[in-house]
Formats: structure tokens, sequence, C-alpha cells
């Protein structure tokens, strides 16, 4: 099997798992329906399990374009592989997106609110604020490659490390996902949201193009800094590109507190 077709398959699984437990919970007549945040967060750390141990040994199961940029910017992947990989990650996704729609065909129809419908196959915020919710992907996906590095230099038992990583996945829905979803990966939501826009399905209303760009760019953009973050830190590396993505964050964290303040001053003004 060659490393795109794996990339592909490892995420089509992640889909299907992930998406999965998402629309059991959400859409409405299912056995699952309202289990709740715990058993989402659960199933989506199993879904990375079952995608990393099924194309591990083939690509290295990146399955995030966030870690396959992260881990090239730190040297760990090859920078001509990454359009490949990334490639690979989103038809993956949409693909999974496409299987979770066929099973849960009867729910679409049972299913009133769009908004349920679009949560099985993309993320959205709990608050829609930009700049936050932009920071809180960052800061997920930061927590992400720095807890995927932090992995690969401790030694575990063989054929663990996919459980561990599922772990941290679990960890960072858990502590970190309710503000916006999670996403931490672009392929994750991206090729999903593109199912959604092109299914046929009943009552599904918007897509929601102008949040998409969030799960986009805030992992590619925390990814980044998390490897090289790890590399400054815990290797003593302090490259150029480490104080050129630490400005960036400074930045985006920076416009986020103002925007807030901004919104918390006017609100005191209307009353």
């Amino acid at each position: 099997m060659s490393e795109f077709l794996a990339e592909m398959i490892g995420t089509m699984i992640l889909i299907i798992f992930g998406g999965g437990v998402v629309g059991g919970v959400v859409l409405k007549k299912t056995k699952a329906e309202g289990a709740g945040w715990i058993v989402i967060t659960i199933g989506w750390g199993l879904a990375v399990t079952m995608g990393v141990y099924a194309v591990g040994s083939i690509s290295g199961a990146h399955l995030n374009p966030a870690v396959t940029l992260g881990f090239a910017a730190i040297g760990e992947f090859p920078w001509e592989k990454v359009p490949l990989y990334m490639t690979a990650q989103v038809l993956g996704g949409f693909l999974g997106g496409v299987i979770v729609f066929f099973q849960y065909l009867p729910h679409w129809r049972a299913t009133k609110d769009p908004g349920d419908k679009l949560a099985v196959f993309s993320t959205g915020p709990a608050i829609r604020s930009t700049f936050s919710n932009l920071v809180s992907e960052m800061i997920g996906t930061f927590v992400l490659i720095m807890g995927l590095l932090f992995i690969g230099a401790n030694e575990f038992t063989e054929g663990l490390n996919p459980a561990i990583v599922g772990l941290l996945i679990t960890a960072i829905g858990l502590s970190l996902g309710a503000t916006t979803g999670y996403a931490i990966n672009p392929a994750r939501d991206l090729g999903p949201r593109i199912a959604h826009a092109l299914l046929p399905i009943i009552g599904k209303g918007s897509s929601d193009w102008g949040y998409s760009w969030i799960p986009i760019v805030g992992p590619l953009l925390g990814g980044t800094y998390g490897a090289l973050f790890y590399k400054a830190i815990f290797k003593g590396d302090y490259s150029v590109a480490f104080w050129i993505v630490s400005i960036v964050v400074i930045v985006v964290l920076l416009a986020a507190l103002n925007s807030e303040l901004k919104k918390r001053h006017a609100s005191e003004e209307a009353v």
C-alpha cells in the first residue's frame, strides 16, 4: 500500500468512528441519542487509535495536516511529501463523511435541526467569536503536537503507542474541546464539510463556510508552533521560524483578548 492510500484510508477510518459517534449522540431516534460529550470524546479518542493502528506502520499515520506540517517544520518529515499527505487526508475525511451519511440514512429525516446535522460532519463554536475560536483551535492543536512529541520521546510496550495517542485525543476533547468542538485537524473538518455540502441530506441547511477557515488555520498555526516550541524549549534549537511564529501567535492572542474586552465594554455601555 502506498503512503497516499494509507493516509487516505487512515483518515477515512478516523471519520467513520469520529463522525459516527457524533451522529449517534446528536441525531434523533438513534439508540445513543443524548449520550453526551463524554461519549463523543471517548469515541474520537478510539477513532484516532484505530486509524493509527490501521496505517501507522505504512505512513506513520499522521491523519492530520497539522501533524504533517508541524513535523515538517522541525525536520521530522520531508517537505516534498507534505502536499501528498495533506491531499490524502482531506480526501479520506471526505470519504469518511460519505460513509457516515449512509450509516444514518433514516435519521437525517428524523432530525429537524440543521445544526445537529452539520455537527456530524464538522465543528462549530459554542460561542461564535472569531479570534477566540481561532485561539481555541490553536491551543488544542498546540497541545496535540506537543503531546505526540512527548509520547515519541518515551518508550512504551510495543503496539501501545496508538492507544496512548487515543488517550491524548480524549484528554484534549474533555479539557479543551468544549469551546469549538476541537477540530484540531483541518482534514477532519474540511473533508466532511465538503461531503455535507455535496450530499443530498434532507433539510441540511448551510455548511457554514464562513467559519470553515478557523478549523483550518487554527490547527495549522497551533500545530506548527507546538512542534517549533518543543524543539526550542526541550531541544534548545531556537530557530528563526520559532521566533516568527511566536510573534504571530502573540498577535492572535492579543487580538482575541482585545475583541472580548471590546465586547464586554459594549455590553456594559448598553446596560
